[in-house]
């Protein structure tokens, strides 16, 4: 797969951008490489719903508003299975 590289400006305070520098250079990275891995750190949004089954999808918010408990499960699984 293809990634094209974009330009971003970031401003920061000067003893910061120092730090990021020093930092970058004792780990042989860029500072633009340490910032893109920073924000890969921090997952995928979790506005992705097209991702998952649509099984899945469809029972999203499905107990929104209502209260379940272990207790209500297990009494729906013995009425169930007993």
């Amino acid at each position: 797969m293809y990634a094209m590289n974009i330009k971003l400006t970031l401003r920061m305070d000067e003893a910061l951008v120092l730090r990021a520098k020093s930092e970058a250079k004792q780990r042989g990275k860029s500072v633009s490489q340490m910032v893109g891995e920073f924000i890969d750190s921090l997952g995928t949004p979790k506005s992705i719903k097209q991702e998952l089954p649509p099984i899945t999808a469809s029972l999203i918010g499905l107990l929104k508003g209502r209260r379940a408990s272990e207790s209500d499960y297990k009494k729906y699984l013995r009425e169930k299975y007993l």
